[in-house]
């Protein structure tokens, strides 16, 4: 091998297809560049990895051994996150691709698209407040997804998820290619806040603990059920109120803790690689991979409601029902309803239109 070709080896994945867009003929070509010994694996995508949920989520998904192939897509600094990322001592290969152009050669042939594109919530915003401007994005990354990755899995994260995620099923119905079973809205931030705030006021270790969260993702469409806490745990009334509040509102807290710096990014990447680990390991045909997501569903009579589901090949197995509910709950529940339902159908008319 000449030093031209060693050359070429060592910067491939810093480098996407198309990124010489003024023919120099440098001689340099791109070939693929991997770890030795790296084992078979799944080609995830990330949309948005230059963002402040994407970062971290990149990063963190280069370091799970599931992942044999890592395209990090966005509009801007795409090109820098992939080499800094790329120098980790992990097996995944790292491609970066920049701007719409290189859109469609990120989303070919993977497995699994990882959605956190869009703006953050700021003080004083609602996810709602988002709206216009990440509906757009996500329908623009849907119809690329519909063209060149129809049978993959895809996780948004971009909010307000009660609305993008039927924006996305709208855009793939439309292109045909819409199944049920590969759209997930990723709540388990929700999840993991509810695991976090349950262990405090119990003082157990969070990661044994396990308390479905049902509904949507955001405000009061996020219904902690801590009647079905594992292990059993016995609230008090003032404990359940304090828990299902801080629940509903740890989005905020946040937003209002960094004081416009930003919003939930390092746990929401710790929450959506979590999730994707899931998904990746139901896809190699894991047993029994049980998580709470927001999918179409039959729970209720809306057409979208985040429950457990149960994760394998196809995506979405089984989707579960929402189990007995003590009184706060089924209350909780019919509020959650009346909000989610205006939040979908806004997402259905924003591509209807």
């Amino acid at each position: 091998m000449d030093a031209n070709q060693r050359i070429a080896r060592i910067s491939a994945h810093l480098n996407p297809p198309n990124l010489d867009q003024n023919g120099s003929g440098s001689g340099l070509g791109r070939v693929d560049c991997r770890a030795k010994g790296g084992s078979p694996g799944f080609k995830v995508a990330i949309l948005g990895a230059a963002g402040g949920i994407g970062q971290p989520l990149a990063m963190l998904m280069k370091m799970n051994p599931l992942v044999s192939l890592l395209h990090l897509y966005d509009v801007a600094n795409a090109p820098g996150v992939t080499a800094d990322i790329s120098h980790m001592d992990t097996s995944a290969i790292v491609r970066g691709f920049l701007g719409q152009p290189q859109l469609e050669e990120a989303l070919t042939g993977m497995d699994l698209v990882i959605i956190p594109a869009g703006v953050p919530r700021k003080p004083g915003m609602t996810r709602d407040d988002l709206f216009n401007i990440n509906a757009g994005i996500v329908r623009t990354l849907s119809e690329a997804i519909a063209k060149c990755c129809p049978k993959a899995i895809v996780n948004i994260i971009s909010n307000p998820v009660n609305s993008t995620v039927p924006i996305a099923a709208e855009v793939f119905k439309k292109a045909g290619t819409f199944d049920p079973k590969k759209l997930m809205g990723v709540t388990m931030l929700d999840v993991v806040r509810a695991n976090t705030f349950v262990a405090e006021v119990m003082s157990l270790d969070p990661r044994e603990v396990d308390v479905p969260v049902v509904g949507g993702h955001a405000g009061v469409t996020i219904l902690p059920l801590l009647s079905q806490v594992k292990p059993p745990c016995s609230f008090t009334q003032k404990e359940i109120e304090y828990l299902t509040d801080r629940i509903q509102n740890g989005g905020t807290e946040v937003v209002e803790a960094k004081a416009g710096a930003g919003s939930a990014t390092l746990s929401m990447a710790y929450a959506a690689v979590k999730f994707a680990d899931a998904c990746l390991r139901g896809l190699r045909g894991d047993a029994n991979i049980v998580e709470c997501a927001f999918v179409a569903s039959h729970v209720t009579e809306l057409p979208f409601f985040a429950s457990k589901v149960r994760l394998g090949r196809c995506g979405v197995d089984e989707v579960y029902g929402l189990g007995p509910l003590n009184e706060y709950e089924r209350m909780g529940l019919e509020k959650a309803k009346k909000e989610l339902g205006g939040s979908i159908a806004k997402g259905v008319t924003f591509v209807k239109k």
